[in-house]
This record gives structure tokens, C-alpha cells and sequence, in this order.
């Protein structure tokens, strides 16, 4: 819809959420007291400027480029219709075969690899498969024949050369199982791209694989293989060795001619793709099991293209049998395998918003997700060499067709085409899950100013609703942790200093070192029905909005930086502070032992201390204590480590030896301290908080507010545009 709709706040819009719907709506200018920025919202034409579009768009699946990596030894696909697989050149597809509907094909690259084990006993074969698995390697079983008859060969990984792949192999090799298992059935060796062209041609995959068993079974290895030249159809032919070094392929050819006097072998074509196929048993439940076909796919640039028309896409197994609209282009790039998904580029966004906000959010807050995605992914360009963007949020949650719900599909069309732009160009609509409360500044987590990125409260509390309580309490060991409120009562009696003490419910509740049930994680102790515990603080369970982390001791935090710094820290941590901060109260500079802690961009504040969720945080130096002395004189603890004394209610004093000590201000609020330094982080928010909040969307939207509105908020000046 075009033109300009233009609301009448008159309510009073106090502190970060604290949003109330309008008391009037008119076509007049917008007053709004308190929130920082809300601009008049727009959905024009371009002013003469271009709108970018997509017809298509490429999503990296599988990719290995200096931005991102993300790798599989092999990728399976299959369609409830049939797979229609073709080369891509820039004249078009070359169809070269078709597969039954429902059948699952396979591909690997033509690379190096290193073959543990060549044995007519599957259960042997299996074994190896399984204990490959075990050590985080990527089998692969395929059958091959010769002259004892079938048997089953375990290959390993993908490698970039005969040296890589032989040096995976001798460490595969040095595996106690691994090397009992080849002792008894086998060597190990290496295979490669380098292969010998016979020359025959057959009218039919099952010829080509009858040719190569009859090779086979005179001792020369040899492949069934589709060849494929120029824009010509593929033809079924057999080739002889898959060697990984030219000493190897001479040696494999000798011995071929001498099996079979007439056979007529020259080295294969650079300009012809040779796709090798074999049985593949990695996935079959046993030998008695169908295999699938393992297509190998060429180092030299041929492009494979699967496409279906199967409502129901294509799936994809290595990707979470995730399954996909479009169609899928299967190639090498940077030595490993590319597998790039290509669709409608309306349809990826009905994945992305179903992917990056729940279904269930308000109409308005999934179209402001429509927008947003559909700019950030136009702004992108080919980020990433031959795909714009991949399916992680390093671009875009992206989950193919089982992320789309009904909603976000509606959310999609109802916004079709329509982007942000700002002084004529789109803009680049970061997103994250939550502001905490106040979204921040580009320039505070990315170290650049961006007109319209800027700081402004978000009503971000939905996140913390339904959710349970929280208390940080003292133990009777003066040990500190959290208690869910469920596990304890209100005794209504308060200590000397006038803290609740509350009483726990329950045998066997566990203390916790955030407000949050984390199985993995150690408990602070364990206490049982009765115990008294004196209350510090009640907070909402650590969730999108608000979190802790911590306490981390010095030796716990050091290593947790190690790796993720400009300049790794010298010495063991005893300061740990906030120096400088920007709009929202993020910080741009800390410092460590008074120096300040080196990382590129303030962002990289969440992965020094071990993927914070956000960088919206406050440290809590436990150790870290003013202490008051005579004549106007202090001293600052952890740099002091002299002895403490505390005086007592009768006048004497006694040295502080406990490990925790609790400290009261002036204003009757209790700290709770330590006398060895650690280290906790409070914080808001999820993401880097920079853009649209996603859970701002929501509060906006159940405020009233429509995506437009909702938009121009978190983008600042922007545009919201359409051809």
C-alpha cells in the first residue's frame, strides 16, 4: 500500500518497555515522549530510485570459502517424484540421467582419500565404518569386485591431496580397533581422481556396470562412469583405476593390458566430466539392505543440478534430512563439496521468517521479519563466492520447507517485494533475538557509526513471561547460588540486617550458579526440607531478556579468553572492568589487570568470555572491595590482600578468613562478596542487539503498532519501498 499513515501518541512512553497501546489514531504528526525515534512510517516508490529485486537466490548449504566453512564428505538426496540430475553450463542443464521417484541417490567428490580396508566380510567393513564414526571421521562403504568376487571397500573423508589424505590415513591406521581390524582383512591404501578412459560405450548404466565387472573379474580395477563433453549428451562408459598418483595409474595400466590384450586405454579427457558410481552401503542397515548409487562428482568444475517436481522438495540427509524447494547445484569449490540450494527468493523468505521468529507472534511482527530478511539478504549481494548467503544466522536462519508455517507464508505475500531503503540504497536490516531493553548502536558493537542503526529503548520483556523465579540466597555454609522459587517458602522472619529468610520445601534441591536448571553444569550444593536460607536478590529465570553467567575464577576466565584476543592476557586476572561504554550502557572498552583487554570490535566482548549472549552486560567483581580506614584513608581489595577484620556486635574484632563475606551499603542493599577474585556477568539481551529485535517486534506488535511502524523504529529514517 502506498502513501503515508500517520498516528497521534499522546501517551507517555516511559523507560525501555514500558510501551501502551495509543489513545487516539489520526492522520497527524506523531508525538511520542520517551521513546527514542519513532519516526513516521512510509511505503512509496522508489523517489526514481531503483528497488532491487530477486528472481532467485542461492543458499549455501555446504560451502568451504575464506568466510565460512562448513563441510561433508558426502551429500544424499532424494524426492517422493523422480530426480531429474543434469550438468549446468551457461547455455543451460545437460540432462544426463533420471532416477525412480522415491530413490535415494548419493555424491562424492573424485578426490583423495585413504581406503582402510578391502574385505569380502561386511561385518568387518562395518565395523570399521562404525568405529570411524566413533572418532568423529566420515566413512564410506562401497562395493567394488575382483577376481574372489564382491567385496567391500571403507574409504575415509575428503582430502585436497594424496599427502593429506595419506597422513589421515595413517592416523585412522595407528587406532587400536581400526589396526586389529586391517590386520586381519586387509591394507590400507589411497584412491584418487586420476583414471584411464577406455574408450567403450554402452547403451545402458547396468551394460557399463556388467563391462566393469568382467574387468574386475580378471583383476582389473575398474568403474561403471556417465562421461559428459561440451554440451553433448552423457554416455555410459567404464574406466580402469582410481589412482592418486601418475606411478600408481601407469602401473594400474600395465597391469590392465596385461589382464586384457585388446584393451584400449589413454589418459582421461581434461575436457570431458567423468562421474564414477558405485554401491554405497554407509547408509544400509545391513549387506542384505538395497544400496544407494555413489556418484563421484569431478574436482574440475562441473556443476551438477538436481531438480524435482515433487511438491514436497528435495531432501538433503546430511542436512538434518532437512528438505528444500528449488533445486541443488553439487560441485568443488576450495577442495571440498559445494552443495548450494537455488529457489524462488520469495520462497526462501517464507523459510527465514519461519526460521527466525515463532509462527505464533502477531501478524505485524512476522511481516516487520518478512522485510527485514528480504533486505538484509538483497543487501548481501554473493556473499559468499557462489551463494549470496547460508543457511546459518551467520546470514540467515534458513530450514527449507519444514520452517514454513502457514503465517509466515502469509506474512511473506502480504509484504511481497516491499524493502528498506535509506537515501536511495537498501539497507543492511540486521536483526537479532532480543535488545534487553535497548537496542544498540552500530558503532558499539561493530566499531562503525550507521545513520540508521541507532540506540532506542525495545519492549522486550515477552520473553520472560510464564517464566519461573529465581532467589540468589546464602546458605547456612555461607556458599551463594540460586533456588527456584517453587522449591521454597517465605518464613516472613528477616536476619539482623533485615533479609527474608525463606525455607526450602523439598529434599534434594539443588542450588544452582545461574538462575537456570543446566544438567551439564555443577551444582553450588545441595540442601534439604527445613534449611533456612537468608535471601539476596529475586530474579526472573535467565532467558532471552535477562541472564547471568559466572562465577568464573581467575584460571577459568584466562581460559576461556585463550585464542579470542588480539593480545592474550599476561598473567593471572585480578580486575576485570567496564572502562567505556556506548548509548545503551554497552561496553566498548574493558580492561583486564588495567589494561585494556584486546579484541577487534566490541562484539568480540561475547566470545572472549566464553559466548556471552549479548554484550548489554555489568561485571561483578566479587573480590573487588573499598575498604575504609582512618583519617580518610582506603584500600582496595583484590591489590590489598593484607588481612580483613570485621568488628562484631560486642566491640571485637577478628580477622575475615571465610572464603564469602556479604557487605552491606549504606542504602541497606547486601553484595555478596569473596575474598578470592571471580567473576560474574549480568546482562540483558540475546544476539548483538543491533536493528530490529525480533522479540521488540513483538512487544511493538501487541502494542498496536504495524510492521511499518514497526521498521522505521528499529531502522532509523528508513523507507519502506516497493515497485
Amino acid at each position: 500500500m502506498n502513501g503515508v499513515s500517520v498516528q497521534d501518541n499522546e501517551t507517555k512512553l516511559r523507560a525501555p518497555g514500558l510501551f501502551r497501546l495509543p489513545k487516539m489514531l489520526r492522520t497527524i504528526t506523531i508525538l511520542a515522549v520517551g521513546v527514542t525515534a519513532l519516526s513516521v512510517w512510509t511505503s512509496l516508490p522508489s523517489e526514481g530510485a531503483a528497488v532491487p529485486s530477486m528472481d532467485t537466490i542461492r543458499v549455501g548449504i555446504f560451502l568451504n570459502t575464506s568466510k565460512y566453512s562448513l563441510n561433508t564428505t558426502a551429500a544424499t538426496f532424494s524426492s517422493a517424484a523422480s530426480l531429474q540430475v543434469g550438468i549446468r553450463q551457461p547455455a543451460g542443464v545437460v540432462p544426463i540421467f533420471q532416477t525412480g521417484a522415491g530413490e535415494t541417490i548419493r555424491f562424492t567428490l573424485d578426490d583423495y582419500k585413504p581406503k582402510l580396508m578391502e574385505t569380502g566380510d561386511y561385518m568387518a567393513a562395518l565395523s570399521v565404518m562404525k568405529r570411524l564414526k566413533a572418532l568423529g571421521a566420515s566413512g564410506m562403504m562401497t562395493t567394488a569386485y575382483d577376481p574372489r568376487g564382491k567385496i567391500y571397500a571403507v574409504a575415509e573423508g575428503s582430502y585436497p591431496t594424496a599427502a593429506a589424505a595419506k597422513t589421515a590415513g595413517d592416523r585412522w591406521a595407528k587406532d587400536s580397533v581400526i589396526a586389529g581390524l586391517i590386520g586381519k582383512s586387509g591394507k590400507m591404501d589411497l584412491t584418487g581422481p586420476l583414471h584411464l578412459d577406455t574408450g567403450a560405450v554402452y547403451p545402458s548404466s547396468s551394460d557399463a556396470v556388467a563391462a566393469a565387472q568382467a574387468l574386475n573379474a580378471s583383476g582389473v580395477e575398474a568403474y561403471a562412469a556417465l562421461k559428459q563433453t561440451g554440451a553433448a549428451a552423457a554416455v555410459y562408459t567404464v574406466v580402469v583405476g582410481a589412482e592418486s598418483d601418475q606411478t600408481a595409474l601407469n602401473a594400474v595400466k600395465t597391469q590392465a593390458q596385461q589382464a586384457s590384450t585388446g584393451l584400449s586405454l589413454r589418459p582421461s579427457d581434461e575436457g570431458t566430466a567423468y562421474f564414477l558410481f558405485r554401491d554405497d552401503y554407509s547408509t544400509a542397515e545391513s549387506a542384505s539392505k538395497p544400496p544407494v548409487t555413489l556418484y563421484s562428482v569431478p574436482l574440475s568444475g562441473a556443476k551438477l543440478w538436481l531438480s524435482t517436481t515433487a511438491a514436497s522438495g528435495i531432501k538433503l540427509t546430511e542436512r538434518y534430512n532437512r528438505s528444500y524447494r528449488g533445486a541443488f547445484e553439487v560441485s568443488a569449490l576450495g577442495s571440498k563439496m559445494a552443495v548450494i540450494n537455488e529457489l524462488p527468493f520469495e520462497q526462501y523468505v517464507y523459510s527465514v521468517v519461519g526460521g527466525e521468529m515463532p509462527s505464533s507472534w502477531p501478524a505485524e511482527a512476522l511481516k516487520s521479519q518478512a522485510v527485514a530478511a528480504r533486505t538484509y539478504a538483497l543487501y548481501q549481494g554473493f556473499g559468499f563466492q557462489i551463494a549470496h548467503v547460508v543457511d546459518t544466522t551467520l546470514s540467515q536462519a534458513y530450514g527449507g520447507i519444514g520452517a514454513e508455517k502457514p503465517a509466515t507464508i502469509a506474512a511473506v505475500e502480504a509484504t511481497r517485494g516491499e524493502v528498506a531503503m535509506y537515501n536511495g540504497k537498501v539497507i543492511n536490516t540486521v536483526f537479532a533475538s532480543s535488545a534487553g531493553g535497548y537496542t544498540a548502536a552500530a558503532e558499539e558493537i561493530w566499531g562503525s557509526a550507521v545513520d540508521y542503526l541507532k540506540s532506542v529503548s525495545s519492549p522486550d520483556e515477552s520473553s520472560e513471561k510464564g517464566l519461573y523465579k529465581w532467589f540468589r540466597v546464602v546458605l547456612p555454609n555461607s556458599r551463594v547460588g540460586y533456588i527456584r522459587e517453587d522449591l521454597l517458602e517465605d518464613t516472613a522472619q528477616k536476619n539482623e540486617v533485615g533479609q527474608a529468610i525463606l525455607r526450602v520445601k523439598t529434599d534434594g534441591s539443588k542450588v544452582r550458579p545461574i538462575p537456570l536448571v543446566q544438567d551439564n553444569v555443577q551444582v553450588v550444593d545441595t540442601v534439604n526440607r527445613g534449611t533456612l536460607v537468608v535471601m539476596l536478590e529475586k530474579v526472573t529465570q535467565s532467558n532471552e531478556m535477562s541472564w547471568v553467567r559466572g562465577a568464573y575464577s581467575p584460571e577459568a576466565l584466562l581460559a576461556l579468553t585463550q585464542g579470542k584476543l588480539t593480545k592474550p592476557i599476561a598473567g593471572p586476572i585480578a580486575t576485570l572492568e567496564i572502562s567505556q561504554s556506548g548509548p545503551s550502557g554497552r561496553p566498548t572498552e574493558i580492561k583486564v589487570n588495567g589494561q585494556k583487554l584486546g579484541v577487534k570490535t566490541p562484539d568480540g566482548f561475547r566470545a572472549a568470555f566464553g559466548g556471552l549472549p549479548s554484550t548489554l552486560f555489568t561485571i561483578d567483581e566479587t573480590a573487588r572491595v573499598t575498604i575504609a580506614g582512618a583519617n580518610g584513608a582506603s584500600r582496595e581489595r583484590p591489590a590489598d590482600s593484607s588481612a580483613m577484620y570485621v568488628l562484631g556486635g560486642d566491640g571485637q574484632s577478628k580477622e575475615l578468613k571465610d572464603a564469602n563475606f556479604f557487605i552491606m551499603d549504606g542504602s541497606g542493599n547486601v553484595r555478596a562478596a569473596t575474598k578470592a577474585p571471580s567473576f560474574r556477568f549480568v546482562g540483558h539481551g540475546n544476539g548483538h542487539g543491533v536493528g530490529l529485535s525480533q522479540y521488540g517486534a513483538r512487544g511493538l506488535s501487541e502494542l498496536g503498532y504495524d510492521y511499518k511502524y514497526i521498521l522505521q523504529y528499529y531502522y532509523k529514517d528508513a523507507k519502506i519501498v516497493k515497485e
